[in-house]
């Protein structure tokens, strides 16, 4: 089971940190095709969160080929995502690293810009390709 955990000062909208929650606990195990994801009415009342935005996730993960609604039973999981278990020793070695980094005073928006620096090094992000030949590009008059 997941816990959702909503932060309302991030600027991300918060259906939206319901999706990347959930896809983090698919890529690390912790959600495994079959499971039930927990109800709309139990998100809300752990977060506080208007209905209509949990399902409006839900309805999302659905789209992304995640997860599976059953009329009266709930929703469940497809399929996973990533290979990195929440066992894994890599993490244990990030987990160190980030002990390690507090000590030193590291806050955590300077962790989370050295981590995302040396990410981009080994993990650049694709480049746009052109645009489709049948997209309008701009004003056509």
């Amino acid at each position: 089971m997941v816990d959702y955990r909503i932060d309302r000062r991030s600027g991300v909208a918060t259906y939206v940190q319901i999706v990347q929650q959930t896809k983090q606990a698919l890529r690390l195990g912790l959600l495994e095709p079959g499971d039930k994801l927990p109800t709309a009415r139990e998100v809300v009342e752990a977060t506080a969160v208007n209905p209509n935005t949990v399902l409006k996730a839900y309805r999302e993960l659905e789209r992304e080929g995640l997860v599976e609604a059953r009329r009266g039973l709930g929703t469940f999981v497809r399929r996973s995502l990533g290979a990195a278990p929440a066992d894994s020793p890599l993490r244990a070695e990030l987990e160190d690293w980030a002990a390690r980094a507090r000590a030193a005073g590291l806050e955590r928006e300077d962790v989370a810009a050295l981590f995302t620096a040396v990410l981009e090094t080994h993990y650049p992000a694709p480049t746009p390709g052109p645009a489709h030949p049948n997209t309008p590009q701009g004003d056509p008059s």
